[in-house]
């Protein structure tokens, strides 16, 4: 099944990259609709980091063993993802780790 490269999900088949972004008006409730606090980091198979609420993806197919995230992160963990300092789950899939933050969810 192919994947996209942007959200990891299957093309056709959950990814909405390609439809029209939303926009909230309230990001803390599109994170509270999601079942994950605000702070949270979601990390896919592709090892990409995504917030709860993410424009491109459905929140609700986030689960282990597909995802692994972290709940309560350091503040600042989030700007520092990279190859050199990769996010590893706390939860969900604890394997899982991400070296990239997600495009859409960085800004």
């Amino acid at each position: 099944m192919r994947r996209c490269d942007h959200c990891d999900l299957p093309v056709n088949a959950g990814c909405g990259c390609s439809l029209p972004q939303k926009t909230s008006p309230n990001p803390a409730k599109e994170a509270a609709d999601s079942g994950f606090p605000a702070g949270a980091i979601l990390i896919s198979r592709r090892r990409v980091a995504h917030r709860p609420g993410c424009t491109h993806q459905s929140d609700s197919e986030i689960a282990a063993p597909v995802w692994g995230w972290i709940l309560d992160p350091d503040p600042q963990l989030w700007r520092r993802i990279s190859e050199g300092t990769p996010a590893h789950a706390t939860h969900g899939n604890t394997q899982r780790y991400a070296v990239k933050r997600c495009q859409s969810c960085d800004t």
